[in-house]
């Protein structure tokens, strides 16, 4: 899915229009819902400080909405190749079923796709088993790895965050 589609799709998720979507980024009211469109129709691409903010805006991962183009099967399936030669992604043929697994000890790359995917599968199965609401999963998933806890990815507090809360536990303690 190329990103015009991937911003359609998250916009329409969040039941916005294209003119409320292109004012918020800053967009004039006036040409927004036309600068959307052509965002969305794959006319213009987004640069990456636009991506940034058309991203906070519909509450996803900028990477949600850049993933990679995979529009038609063909794409897909060597988008699925790749996956098998850099991340160690494996295919195996059962009956009336057809899997793909991740080998971790196929090397580093395969490790961190495995502990990535690992992650999804816990998630998924969260919700499959009501643990958590279907909006709890696509949080996950669509803000990942914002909210893994258990990925190296998760973001630390900004250092003025950090040095707010140094200061408020220095003023706490006995001199």
């Amino acid at each position: 899915m190329a990103i015009g589609e991937r911003i359609r799709f998250f916009r329409n998720l969040r039941g916005m229009t294209q003119k409320y979507l292109g004012t918020v980024v800053g967009f004039p009211e006036k040409t927004a819902d036309i600068r959307m469109a052509q965002y969305e129709s794959g006319s213009r691409t987004p640069k990456a400080d636009l991506t940034e903010s058309l991203a906070g805006v519909l509450g996803v991962s900028p990477l949600a909405l850049s993933v990679p183009d995979i529009d038609s099967y063909l794409g897909l399936m060597h988008t699925l190749f790749t996956l098998e030669d850099r991340y160690g992604l494996t295919i195996e043929k059962g009956e009336n079923v057809v899997s793909m697994r991740v080998d971790p000890r196929k090397g580093k790359d395969a490790t961190e796709l495995f502990e990535m995917v690992n992650a999804w599968a816990e998630q998924a199965e969260k919700y499959r088993n009501g643990d958590i609401s279907r909006e709890d999963y696509d949080k996950w998933r669509y803000n990942y790895p914002k909210y893994d806890e258990n990925s190296g990815y998760v973001k630390v507090p900004s250092q003025e965050l950090s040095d707010i809360l140094v200061e408020a536990l220095k003023n706490k303690l006995p001199e």
